[in-house]
């Protein structure tokens, strides 16, 4: 009868160690994975915002955001903004 006892000790022994080392190799999985998915996380995240500020810079420098040309005044000549030395004619 004492053995019988002993089987059953063993054998629930056995059965606890082979949970808890199902239980810690699910942990580290779970681990593993949620670095990694941190990890793809971060980046598709840097490439949406790399992507959102390039398109706005596109936009804004080439597309319908541009603003329009607008036309300067012609360049006056300098001769004709100096002061002449000779007096005005009278009519």
């Amino acid at each position: 009868m004492a053995t019988r006892g002993k089987d059953r000790q063993t054998r629930e022994q056995r059965e606890r160690a082979r949970a808890y080392q199902v239980r810690l190799a699910l942990h580290e999985r779970q681990g593993r994975r949620r670095r990694r998915d941190n990890v793809l996380a971060v980046v598709i995240g840097l490439v949406v915002i790399a992507g959102a500020i390039a398109t706005q810079t596109v936009y804004y420098a080439a597309g319908p955001g541009a603003p329009a040309p607008t036309q300067s005044p012609a360049p006056t000549s300098p001769a004709t903004d100096a002061p002449s030395s000779s007096p005005a004619p009278t009519p």
